[in-house]
């Protein structure tokens, strides 16, 4: 019933956490101190003022590399994230969906370095 709700809520805020903010090497699905700083910042205040908010983390990555395991790299990344908002902030598993998108959704050319750098990333999306 709560994911139910949670699909059909109104996008209230959107955080991503790559490569030009902060870091997920390569291979590595690690939340570093800056993406934790950042989390922080931008989720803390809307965590506080609205219990009811759902919690959609999407994985991604670059397209090096075999489609399964960058599929379960984006799936690592987006489970890094879920732990420290459910450790760090207290938010109830029940209310955190994850999703990996692997290489399938970049936002910028995989055949330069900081464009795959830029597709390393997790999408921390707020809804209603």
């Amino acid at each position: 019933q709560a994911a139910e709700r949670a699909a059909k809520g109104k996008l209230l805020y959107t955080v991503t956490l790559s490569n030009d903010k902060v870091t997920f090497p390569l291979n590595r699905a690690t939340i570093s101190d800056e993406a934790k700083a950042m989390v922080d910042e931008a989720l803390g205040p809307i965590v506080t003022e609205n219990k009811g908010v759902f919690f959609e983390i999407e994985g991604h990555t670059d397209a090096t590399g075999d489609a399964t395991y960058n599929h379960k790299l984006g799936e690592e990344r987006a489970m890094a994230v879920r732990a420290y908002l459910h450790d760090k902030h207290n938010i109830a598993l029940s209310r955190i969906e994850i999703i990996s998108y692997g290489p399938t959704k970049p936002v910028a050319d995989n055949k330069t370095r900081d464009g795959r750098a830029q597709n390393r990333r997790v999408v921390i999306k707020v809804v209603e």
